[in-house]
């Protein structure tokens, strides 16, 4: 053995060195080697800072369970914070650096929150800083949360998603899910096998346990042959199953570059696999509890289990003196495999009285001082361990009598198993509390749970329950020890959640300031809200509390597991669906002509359309102006295709819409147009429109330009899923009809040179009504509607036409002065008219009683949805916000900050904001700045002068009416 590394044995290549950097330091480790192993190889002790008081703190497990050696890999854009260094394979030029310390790792200047930690013990934030203003306090608590450092620039990799059916899943790679896999692949069934980790066999890789007759490495091999052969199976290392969801769905992450030197990574980095299975078999494993004793957090103080792992697979000890302090059996094997490797175990220290004397006769053989109903007092060091008091240990955990010291600088602790339950709970499985193991094993769910992660830990109960057989299970029994001290109380450096330091004083000062529901427990002191999620941690504070409160732990019971198992990268979740892949961009039937005009284009509801035209020397502004002034003095043209249009056709298509609208739309006559508005269940303004009716039987339904598809869903819903016995068909057509929107006075004499085969005379085509017919031979449907306040009509034609019709209205249009105007231009029109934009001037708690629709819901006799929800006590409160119009009063020319807040003259010195300015624009038409806002009892406030409030400026106006320009609607119906 040289240093910690043996000459021999584990599953690493020793002929391929390679070289890694570790806190600007550079390192060497070997192929199959990942950054813990090789540290730890190296002689490092002292891996990472805890969160709250930056204690130092070392390497304690060889999986994701790991709380304390957490990393920042890599730089720049390739960075990635809080990874797990025991699942971080090594490759040739990794750099990896400590979290949470400053201004480095060995001197973390804020370790001296330990020196008043006393000061701010668990749950301190919400009782302390209240004097004399929390929010004085609180950027610099805020900027203090977090371990590593989130990267700065866009994520340059790729992720792929996947999905796939197969007849059984198992999740584990050790022998409980090889041998499940195999008994299924032998049936025929198609079969998918996947473990988290690059290598197969668990806890028994590369031991020399017997499985079957054979020592578990031969047993391991001789599987995974079976399995290679079997065309049925497919088999997936570094592939974690991160959540287990509704009807059979697994979601897995599989790393497919992440071992790889960046140089050498081409495709994708991680890929998303959505697996539904016809059965689910869980062979997840069992965590390991640490004991919780004081000073239970130096760094040389490792788990057991993970010793003997580092050991079999990397070749690795894990310090030159051992002690081993447990009260089960499965440490003892730990210290016989160090022993026969050559290391230097100092002793074993069992809590129990009487171990097992196969045991104890063993560890005499190996040299093996043994200490019986014994338990570590404390453990002494600082920055690493040098020695552990043991002492004479009661049933609750107190030390009695004279403690002695063990000289050592590796301690391996072991309080039991935790079965890995997490899939299981996250799919509906309930949980039961097993009083011989002192942990919660799974019962009743629809998955498999086998091996360890059903609570048996014995080979062949594991093998017997892989291959479907209800093999009595073998279970050694343990002593609940949850807390160590020598006052038999908890003790306030007795650790219990590693990474964000909670003790189990801490737990006690919850127990004591009544927070004794588990969830409050986790809220309270943070414990198992880590990045590990309390996988080492949340039963012994669950065991903790319940001997505190004399409450059973299953009477406690446990916190809600939820996705995903360990933290993955949004990228994977995201796939392909970032930045120009996020959406398909959806163009207008025009695109290629507002391009050619200089439009500036931008995204509204998932369309790129014309913002405006600016011209040259123009900015969007004055665009804005001069498009507006053309359209009310003369004429404009709009591409408004977007615009949503749902065709609802059916016997009982009125009574159908009846249902969805506020408005009434049965006694809407054909050939005539109603603006009306939908509600959600909840009673909240969900989408308006104009709705058309063609004939008895046929009705258009407009929507806004990005809800075409939601209200398509909707409609869809309720047909499919309430009212299946109305005859009703719904289909979406917004992409089959371009339309035209020509607005202005001169609209008219625009629309007659296409001369139409239809009477365009305001007597006989007056606003709120619909034609259908021809325009230049081209078959049209043209509605006379208007969200510019002027003479407008809406002329839709087949989708292939457009280019037709758009060429005919411009050229039409050109003796009238005909402009071309934008998205931005329709607002500032709309808002000079007072007409409501939903998403604008709506939010989520918008009912239709504040945009003027209360008296419309009040008289309708019919029930539709939203109603009850919309005229509960709430949404008839006197003084809920109305949509009114604001007037600038300050003789400021720049318009009202969208967002602002509205408050009266004279505000009081507390008083809360009254509303909020929900559009605003500068109108070239009544040249003022104008806006609309959400205000309490705004109608009721005509005329009354308010202040508006944006980050500290202040500005003056007054309420009015919405409509500013032509309130008796003259150019409407013109």
């Amino acid at each position: 053995m040289s240093g910690y590394r043996l000459a021999a044995g584990g599953d690493i290549d020793r002929s391929r060195a390679v070289n890694f950097i570790w806190e600007g330091k550079s390192y060497a480790g070997f192929a199959g080697d990942t950054l813990a192993s090789a540290l730890l190889a190296s002689g490092v002790r002292m891996v990472g800072r805890s969160f709250k008081y930056h204690r130092p703190r070392g390497l304690i497990a060889a999986g994701l369970d790991e709380p304390n050696f957490i990393v920042q890999l890599e730089r720049g854009a390739q960075t990635i914070p809080n990874l797990k260094a025991p699942y971080v394979e090594l490759y040739d030029g990794l750099n990896a650096d400590p979290v949470n310390a400053w201004p480095r790792l060995g001197f973390d200047l804020l370790a001296v929150n330990g020196l008043v930690k006393r000061f701010i013990p668990a749950a301190f934030y919400y009782k302390t800083f209240m004097w004399p203003n929390w929010l004085l306090f609180e950027p610099s608590i805020r900027k203090a949360a977090g371990l590593g450092k989130s990267p700065r620039l866009p994520d340059t990799d790729v992720y792929a998603q996947a999905s796939a059916h197969t007849d059984v899943l198992v999740v584990g790679g050790g022998i409980a899910g090889l041998a499940a896999a195999l008994h299924a692949g032998q049936s025929g069934k198609s079969v998918m096998l996947v473990t988290g980790g690059a290598h197969w066999g668990g806890r028994l890789a590369g031991t020399a346990d017997v499985v079957e007759g054979k020592p578990a490495r031969i047993w391991i091999d001789d599987a995974l042959r079976a399995l290679a052969a079997m065309p049925n199976v497919t088999l997936k290392t570094r592939t974690l199953a991160t959540g287990h969801y509704d009807h059979g769905m697994v979601a897995l992450c599989e790393r497919l570059t992440d071992h790889l030197p960046l140089a050498a990574r081409s495709g994708p980095r991680q890929r998303l696999w959505r697996v539904r299975a016809d059965a689910l078999i869980l062979a997840t494993g069992a965590f390991e509890r640490p004991l919780v004793f004081p000073g239970n957090d130096r760094p040389g103080v490792l788990l057991a289990g993970a010793a003997r792992a580092y050991l079999h697979r990397y070749g690795v000890v894990a310090g030159q003196a051992i002690v081993v302090a447990a009260n089960n059996d499965s440490a003892w094997q730990a210290a016989f495999d160090l022993a026969d490797a050559g290391a230097n175990i100092v002793g074993i220290v069992d809590a129990r009285p009487v171990p097992p004397s196969a045991l104890t006769d063993h560890a005499r053989v190996l040299g093996i001082a043994v200490h019986t109903g014994m338990a570590p007092a404390a453990a002494i060091g600082g920055r690493t361990l040098r020695g552990v008091r043991i002492g004479r240990v009661t049933g609750t955990g107190r030390i009695e009598g004279a403690t002695q010291t063990l000289r050592c600088d590796t301690l391996l602790v072991s309080g039991g198993w935790n079965p890995a339950v997490h899939l299981h709970s996250q799919g509906g499985g309930r949980l039961a509390l097993d009083t011989d193991l002192h942990s919660f094993v799974p019962v009743a769910a629809a998955d498999r749970s086998v091996g360890a992660a059903a609570g048996d830990f014995a080979i062949e109960g594991t093998l017997a329950s892989a291959r479907g057989s209800d093999a009595p299970r073998t279970v050694s029994p343990i002593p609940a020890l949850w807390s160590i001290s020598e006052t038999g109380e908890p003790h306030p450096e007795a650790w219990v959640d590693f990474q964000n330091d909670v003790t189990a004083g801490d737990v006690a000062l919850a127990a004591r300031e009544n927070f004794r529901s588990v969830e409050h427990l986790k809220r309270y002191t943070t414990l198992g809200m880590a990045s590990d999620q309390g996988k080492t941690s949340n039963v012994s504070g669950i065991g903790i509390l319940g001997t505190l409160i004399d409450k059973p732990m299953d009477a406690i019971g446990t916190t809600k597991f939820r996705p995903p198992y360990d933290p993955i990268p949004f990228g994977v979740l995201a796939g392909h669906r970032v930045g120009e892949g996020l959406r398909a961009r959806r163009f207008l039937a025009l695109h290629d002509w507002h391009v050619a005009q200089g439009a500036l284009l931008d995204e509204y509801g998932g369309w790129m359309r014309p913002a405006a035209y600016p011209q040259p020397g123009e900015t969007e502004a004055d665009a804005v102006r001069r498009e507006v002034l053309a359209i009310r003095s003369g004429a404009g043209i709009f591409e408004a295709s977007p615009l949503g249009k749902v065709e609802v056709k059916g016997p009982d298509a009125a009574a159908f819409l009846d249902r969805l609208y506020v408005n009434t739309i049965s006694t809407l006559k054909v050939g005539r147009c109603r603006y009306a508005i939908m509600l959600s269940e909840n009673g909240i303004v969900f989408d308006d429109g104009v709705v058309t009716r063609f004939s008895d039987d046929h009705f258009l339904v407009g929507t806004t330009s990005g809800h075409a598809a939601a209200v398509t869903e909707a409609f869809r819903e309720w047909l499919q899923c309430e009212w299946t016995q109305m005859q009703v068909l719904v289909e979406d057509v917004t992409t089959c009809w371009a339309v035209a929107n020509i607005a202005g006075p001169r609209a008219r004499d625009i629309l007659a040179a296409l001369e139409p085969d239809m009477d365009i005379s305001g007597a006989a085509f007056p606003h709120m009504t619909a034609r259908s017919g021809h325009l230049a031979g081209i078959p049209t449907r043209i509605m006379r509607v208007s969200f510019s306040g002027e003479l407008s009509y809406e002329i839709a034609v087949p989708w292939r036409e457009a280019q037709r019709l758009w060429t005919l209205l411009v050229e039409a249009g050109k003796p009238h002065g005909l402009t071309p105007f934008g998205v931005e231009t329709l607002m500032t029109l709309r808002i000079e008219k007072g007409f409501l934009h939903v998403g604008s001037d709506t939010d989520g708690t918008t009912l239709p009683q504040d945009v003027g629709f209360g008296g419309i819901m009040q008289k309708k006799k019919q029930d539709f949805v939203g109603r009850r929800s919309a005229l509960r006590p709430d949404g008839m409160r006197d003084d809920r916000r109305s949509l009114v119009g604001l007037e600038v009063t300050d003789g400021k020319p720049a318009p009202l900050v969208v967002g602002a807040h509205v408050f009266p003259e004279t505000p009081a010195p507390s008083q809360p904001s009254q509303g909020w300015v929900t559009s605003s624009t500068w109108s070239p038409t009544l040249e003022t700045p104008l806006a609309l806002a959400l205000v309490e009892r705004g109608q009721e406030r005509m005329g009354e002068r308010v202040r508006i409030l944006d980050l500290g400026q202040w500005r003056e106006a007054r309420i009015t009416a919405l409509c500013r320009l032509d309130p008796e609607g003259a150019r409407l119906d013109a």
